[in-house]
């Protein structure tokens, strides 16, 4: 059964939204590997270039402090993709422990973990971590976990889903009869079949944790300058929205753009993963 699942997986054509997704993650990839590579530094300031608008100098344009804009952005891609990938990470270790305990054992157990993520879903995530961020300094280390502090819930009962229906499969049995011990069943026999939804939901976080990350630091609780965060730099460009439109337009694409991206190949990765679609 489960040979024939994962032939029928392996054949399946990735579709175009999976492919258009994977091409602006790969693209973002690329741009935040690179920006080391760039000529110039993303904090050096030139007055003498203030405000000039994209043109072959400055492709994307420079900023009120001279500033290259595509430099700034290219290293905003560096720390949202590490925010991101880190925040996300934290969130899928606790969701999948925690997912896997309470869908493995059920009973009591399954009770008492399922009632703490209730009782952490009745906190609006976002001002959850502005309430975080109010105590501690805002920094991108605290950013990043306590994104993932508080965005496991979603993966844990996802987990706890495929956990459930997987713990009495024959395959499972067999193990259980064998001897092999709860931890080892966990993880070398049902995790593997239960991962999909949890790559899909992790790419989906990812998204997620980029659009916080902008949010927070737009405010001004999040990546502090001089350091380039995308979010702040749609906040600097806010003054002078009516005569440097550039300086909100570029930032607020490569957030729009990146987001999408992730989106797509997570809603075709759960097209491509999901046998019964």
């Amino acid at each position: 059964m489960h040979t024939d699942e994962h032939i029928s997986v392996r054949r399946r054509p990735l579709n175009k939204m999976a492919l258009s997704g994977a091409l602006v993650v790969v693209t973002m990839f690329v741009l935040a590997l690179c920006a080391p590579l760039l000529p110039g530094d993303p904090g050096a300031v030139d007055i003498s270039r203030q405000l000039q608008p994209p043109g072959p100098d400055a492709w994307l344009g420079t900023d009120d402090l001279g500033r290259d804009v595509l430099l700034r952005i290219a290293y905003g891609a560096r720390i949202s993709l590490l925010v991101g990938f880190v925040a996300v990470g934290i969130a899928t270790f606790i969701g999948i422990i925690l997912g896997a305990v309470a869908g493995y054992y059920s009973g009591w157990v399954d009770s008492v973990v399922m009632r703490f993520v209730d009782v952490m879903l009745c906190f609006p995530s976002f001002f959850l971590i502005l309430a975080v961020i109010a105590f501690l300094e805002p920094s991108i280390w605290n950013i990043m976990i306590i994104i993932g502090l508080t965005g496991w819930m979603g993966v844990a009962r996802l987990v706890r889903a495929e956990f459930l229906s997987l713990r009495e499969r024959d395959f499972v049995m067999a193990a259980r009869g064998l001897g092999a011990s709860d931890v080892r069943i966990i993880l070398r026999h049902i995790l593997p079949n239960a991962i999909s939804p949890v790559l899909v939901s992790a790419t989906l976080g990812v998204a997620g944790a980029i659009l916080t990350e902008s949010a927070l630091s737009f405010l001004g609780i999040g990546v502090q300058p001089p350091t380039p965060s995308w979010g702040n730099m749609l906040i600097a460009g806010k003054q002078t929205l009516g005569t440097a439109w550039w300086l909100s337009v570029f930032p607020g694409l490569a957030i729009l753009v990146t987001v999408l991206g992730y989106n797509l190949l997570g809603e075709g990765l759960r097209d491509l993963l999901d046998p019964r679609l």
